[in-house]
Formats: C-alpha cells, structure tokens, sequence
C-alpha cells in the first residue's frame, strides 16, 4: 500500500497541456502520489505549445518534472506507452482515480473502444471495469457525431466528461487564470481541496 492517495494522470495530443501540468502541479503540491503517463503525440503538443523540452525517456521524464514541481521522494513516477507491467495496468492497483487531460478524439475513442492499445488505453479500460473515477477532459471544437456519441457512451459507463471549457465570470486577468479554472473543474470532481478559483457566491 501507498502512503499517499494516488492518481493516475494521462496526456495526449490533444491541445491544452496546460491543463494536465497545472493539474499535476496540483496534485503533488496537495501531496498526492501521481502515476503520468505521457503519449508520443503529447510530447509533440507539449514541444508545440510550452517551451518545456522533455526528454524522450521515461526515468528523465520524471526526474525533470519531479525537480520543476519540487515532488517528494517517488512521489511522481512516469511510465511510457507500452510499460504493460506498471501498476495502472492491472485492476489489482490502488490508484483510486484516473484523470486524461488533455483528452484527445482518438484517445477518447480508443477508450470508448476498450481498445487498450497503449498502457493509457488499459489504465482507462482498468478504471472502467472496476468502478473506479475516471475523469476525461477532451479540448476540441466543433464535435462531430461521432465525438458526441463516444462521450454519451463513455458518461453512460460512469465517466466524467470535464469539457476544457473556461467560464469568465471569475473575471480572469491571464492565461494561468483560465487555466486555473478548468484545473479547479477537475480538482473538485477529485474532492481535492484547492485555491485556484473563488468559489461561486462567496
């Protein structure tokens, strides 16, 4: 057993990687374990849309995003796409929730699917099958039918569809205010308690 509560946090190469590093920037500064898996198609969004240069390697992965968000001692453990050995790859794990943010169309099919081609697509298709919290955050516009569709089926499942759709009523004054905002979505669909964004009516 793991001292800590432990999420699983996924990638893709969808647009909005901002969310998913704010997110586990959250997540390890509210002490939690964090399992991160990173898709190829996400390392190119994040070269595209950060000036953050990651390493190609899972172990350099993580001890570059262990020292940027200053993660206690294996507190963040990153793992690739074909680890089928990592413990998210089993229902006998004890991550209790799963986030996938940003969420990609094709990720969202695939999970949809139970294609499990990648070890995302297993901790997703693990999380399903035991009932756990599995929160997906897809950023695209317009949706298709086919988009749609997949979602209905996967909010049928027991998913939670957290659309990376910020409101502007908190009045943002930045880009890290927006994205704030979404990160907050997803920290109270988690029950994680946090300060990112005034609550509505206070």
């Amino acid at each position: 057993m793991l001292a800590r509560p432990t999420i699983a946090l996924g990638m893709t190469g969808a647009s909005g990687v901002q969310y998913g590093f704010r997110l586990l920037q959250s997540l390890l500064a509210a002490e939690y374990q964090v399992y991160l898996m990173i898709t190829k198609a996400a390392q190119v969004v994040i070269g595209m849309e950060t000036d953050l240069v990651l390493p190609g390697r899972p172990a350099e992965m993580q001890k570059l995003l262990s020292d940027k968000y200053a993660a206690g001692d294996k507190q963040l453990q990153v793992y690739g796409e074909s680890e089928w050995t990592a413990p998210v790859a089993s229902g006998s794990n004890d991550v209790d929730a799963i986030v996938v943010c940003p969420c990609s169309m094709g990720a969202l099919s695939a999970i949809a699917q139970g294609a499990s081609n990648n070890l995302l697509e297993r901790a997703a298709d693990v999380t399903l099958k035991e009932r756990k919290k599995l929160i997906l955050v897809p950023r695209e516009s317009p949706y298709s039918d086919i988009h749609l569709e997949n979602m209905l089926k996967l909010s049928r499942m027991g998913a939670v569809i957290v659309d990376a759709n910020p409101g502007f009523y908190n009045k943002p004054e930045s880009v890290d205010d927006i994205v704030d905002f979404v990160a907050a979505k997803i920290l109270d669909q988690l029950a994680i308690k946090h300060d990112l964004q005034p609550r509505w009516g206070v």
